[in-house]
């Protein structure tokens, strides 16, 4: 199981429009990649292709999360969706 860990940029933080773009690019792996706040279970982790999880997840500006996918191409599908993470797509 590949994880990495991201803190939040946007200035709402997850919600919205950032949520909804994070949730399209983790949909579009083939994988099941989960989010979770920094510090909570794995096994209470949230469905990151999910914009309705992503929103109750509750993540603010400058809160770290940490996400986790197994399988092929696992690293990859990470990174990426770590980069979207630590953008500041409020200020696009």
């Amino acid at each position: 199981m590949s994880e990495r860990t991201a803190t939040v940029a946007s200035r709402v933080g997850l919600h919205a429009r950032p949520a909804a773009i994070f949730a399209e690019a983790a949909g579009e792996f083939d994988l099941d990649i989960t989010i979770a706040r920094e510090g909570e279970p794995a096994d209470e982790a949230m469905d990151a292709a999910s914009i309705l999880s992503l929103m109750s997840l509750g993540a603010s500006h400058g809160d770290v999360v940490v996400l986790r996918a197994d399988g092929a191409g696992a690293d990859v599908a990470l990174e990426r969706l770590v980069q979207i993470l630590e953008t500041d797509h409020d200020a696009e």
